[in-house]
């Protein structure tokens, strides 16, 4: 029995990630909250520049704001059923801010995000990110706009690979 083999690399550096070949004209939304707008935009920054090194410029990505990552899961959901869209990128920054249990949020967007991939069958890349503790302070503001930077570039490579992938399955 001859098998097709379907697995790509894993996700390390963009130096040993082989090339992926995304249909020509792919579009993608970056949908993005503005609650800690200076933290979540690092995200958008980096993710757009790793799609650029895959080939797919800025002016293939819209970028959506919505007031906060509840309002996330529809939007993404609207945008998909667009048919304009080969992924969707989500991010956002939940934080405790004492007046509920930033958990609750952080894990119904996820799970809604979840249902809204399944449902659709278009790709949607979660960087919706919920510390443990997060404080207002300088130097906690920087640590996570330097991890938003990373989980931007994160979010870029699993959408290209994902979609690349996807591709190669047999249609359902």
């Amino acid at each position: 029995m001859n098998q097709k083999d379907y697995s790509l690399p894993p996700l390390g550096d963009a130096e040993s990630m082989a090339p992926v070949s995304l249909p020509a004209g792919a579009r993608f939304a970056f949908i993005e909250a503005a609650w800690h707008a200076d933290i979540v935009q690092q995200a958008r920054a980096a993710f757009l520049v790793e799609m650029a090194r895959h080939g797919v410029g800025a002016e293939a990505v819209d970028v959506i704001g919505v007031p906060g990552a509840f309002e996330i899961p529809l939007h993404a959901k609207r945008l998909i059923q667009s048919g304009r869209y080969h992924a969707i990128v989500a991010c956002a920054l939940v934080v405790d801010g004492g007046i509920y249990r930033h958990e609750f949020v952080a894990q119904t967007v996820v799970q809604a995000l979840m249902t809204v991939q399944l449902e659709t069958q278009v790709p949607v890349i979660s960087a919706v990110l919920t510390p443990h503790h997060f404080h207002e302070h300088l130097e906690h503001r920087k640590y996570f706009q330097n991890h938003f930077s990373v989980k931007g570039t994160e979010a870029a490579r699993a959408c290209v690979q994902t979609v690349a992938s996807l591709l190669k399955l047999p249609a359902a």
